[in-house]
């Protein structure tokens, strides 16, 4: 059976689908730390037990993102 983690994933249409399943592969690899969590009917990452980012997609443009949690924190002219 299936976790409601891997339905996220597999329940996208290409390229979403792809894009969304490398994005997870990349944030996991990056440390071994890093950890992944089912919250608010979303996959969430978490670092050393803290939340810090999640994967989506746009409702309007259907493209995927990389929310940060507490992004609002961070000031830089190339993120939205």
């Amino acid at each position: 059976m299936r976790s409601e983690i891997d339905n996220f994933y597999l329940q996208k249409e290409e390229p979403v689908k792809s894009c969304l399943m490398a994005l997870r592969t990349i944030i996991l690899a990056y440390n071994k730390t890093i950890t992944e969590a089912w919250k608010y009917r979303m996959p969430f990452f978490c670092y050393k037990g803290k939340m810090f980012c999640y994967l989506w997609t746009d409702k309007m443009t259907n493209r995927p993102y990389i929310g940060i949690v507490e992004g609002n924190k961070i000031e830089h002219p190339a993120l939205e």
